[in-house]
């Protein structure tokens, strides 16, 4: 059965998202910092590295099957906490093996079958903790706020996210700083602290953000069977596409993100190419999207707790809708060389991707249904992993193919905006056809919490 929510003040809510302030910097020290150690300052090829770095998206499945598991039983007298638990402490005995094996390498200038076993093995307990503890947040998340708290509670926990890449970025790059000069110009003792900080740090944030979130229970391991644990992963899967709602939901989730990231690789050097940007210039384009980003977040977060109309249904399609905008812009700036409208796009782009990520994180939450949120947000969570890796990678393809074809930058730029621009009008279609109350009608939820409806 269902655990009851007493609700989420406030207050506790940002104590919980200091989960994924922890997140965002263990996403800048292995993408940013340990990527750019490897390639840059030790010299290993790009593929190898980016392979590694890639693996979470590969093992994001994992993050289905232990939200299934926490939703059906107990570890420890925990449902969703031991897999949060287990999963972090992964993260952390990677950030330390990770730190060693690469600042051993930096002092012998070589990497031994040992200690590139050890960076294999660092970054594969990495993903795997990742995946597994990922959606299990999230179903805990689910589990500690009340229907209405849900779409405040992801997007406050989506906020701390992004402000763990700048405050990683910002500590980081103190605790190892680089002078772009040739070169190894930190010392191997320097790049081994930093990743045991960051390790102690990690956990620090994490144990302090989950500390009390969940009540152990002194049931068996097994909890009561329900409806909802008389059905195989794929059973449960199969509700998605049986269902009206969460099929439109299933195809808006994954086209948005998959062409809201289309731009993720190519903005940069569709600058530097169309517009001869310096690097100098194109390195502040995060900062802009990122930035407004955070600020539509927080401005919509207080919005919608002020005007009842603002649903996450709502500030969904006013989020595509504005990255519709945003990459229109990009291609006309593209095809007709306009260089006054990129930074206006820059900030659109953050604009939009805020309030996208409150209402669709909402929804994800919304669309879950009550005794299967796990299952279900680790589901929605393979789905946004997945799109996204791709998505970012298409980018780059259209880009390529296009200038394959025309043999022109601002004609290989403009249609791969273009294409994104369509792609999310699609997906704003999509999401025009998600009904939220009437799956909630459809799942027929009664009070006590247990599921006692069927889908057809």
């Amino acid at each position: 059965m269902q655990e009851q929510t007493q609700g989420l003040s406030v207050w506790r809510n940002l104590k919980i998202a200091l989960f994924h302030l922890g997140s965002g910097m263990a996403d800048v020290l292995t993408t940013g910092v340990w990527n750019r150690v490897m390639i840059s300052d030790l010299g290993f090829a790009a593929t190898p590295i980016s392979l590694l770095v890639s693996l979470r998206y590969f093992l994001a499945p994992l993050g289905v099957w232990a939200g299934r598991f926490s939703d059906e039983r107990a570890l420890f007298g925990y449902r969703r906490m031991a897999w949060i638990g287990l999963g972090r402490a992964l993260m952390v005995l990677s950030t330390f093996v990770l730190g060693l094996a690469t600042a051993q390498i930096a002092r012998t200038g070589a990497a031994s079958a040992l200690l590139w076993g050890a960076i294999v093995f660092a970054l594969l307990i990495f993903s795997v903790g990742s995946a597994v503890s990922g959606s299990t947040f999230l179903a805990l998340l689910y589990d500690r706020s009340t229907e209405t708290q849900r779409g405040r509670a992801v997007g406050i926990v989506w906020t701390f996210l992004l402000l763990g890449f700048t405050v990683g970025g910002i500590v980081f790059g103190l605790l190892l700083p680089h002078d772009d000069a040739p070169g190894l110009d930190f010392s191997p003792d320097a790049l081994q602290t930093l990743f045991i900080v960051a390790g102690v740090l990690f956990t620090g944030l994490w144990v302090f953000s989950m500390f009390g979130e969940e009540q152990r229970a002194r049931a068996a391991a097994h909890l009561p069977a329900t409806p909802e644990t008389q059905t195989s992963v794929w059973q449960d899967l199969m509700l998605v596409w049986k269902s009206l709602p969460m099929r439109f939901f299933f195809l808006y989730l994954t086209l948005s993100m998959f062409f809201a990231f289309s731009q993720d690789l190519i903005l940069e050097p569709f600058a530097g190419d169309v517009f001869g940007m310096p690097a100098q210039t194109t390195n502040r384009f995060s900062a802009y999207w990122g930035s407004t980003a955070i600020l539509g977040t927080i401005v919509f977060l207080f919005l919608a707790r002020k005007y009842t109309f603002l649903t996450n249904t709502v500030m969904s399609q006013m989020g595509v809708g504005v990255l519709v905008v945003t990459f229109a812009l990009l291609a006309v700036s593209s095809f007709f060389t306009v260089r006054a409208i990129v930074t206006p796009a820059l900030v659109l782009l953050g604009v939009g991707l805020g309030i996208w990520n409150v209402g669709t994180l909402g929804l994800m939450m919304d669309l879950s249904p009550l005794g299967r949120a796990g299952t279900f947000l680790g589901f929605w969570t393979l789905s946004v992993t997945f799109a996204r890796g791709f998505g970012t990678a298409g980018g780059g393809i259209l880009r390529d193919i296009a200038l394959q074809v025309s043999g022109e930058f601002s004609v290989s730029y403009g249609a791969a905006f273009f294409i994104g621009m369509v792609g999310l009008l699609i997906a704003a279609y999509c999401l025009n056809r998600v009904n939220v109350q009437a799956f909630k009608l459809e799942h027929k939820i009664n009070a006590t919490g247990v599921f006692v409806g069927a889908m057809d």
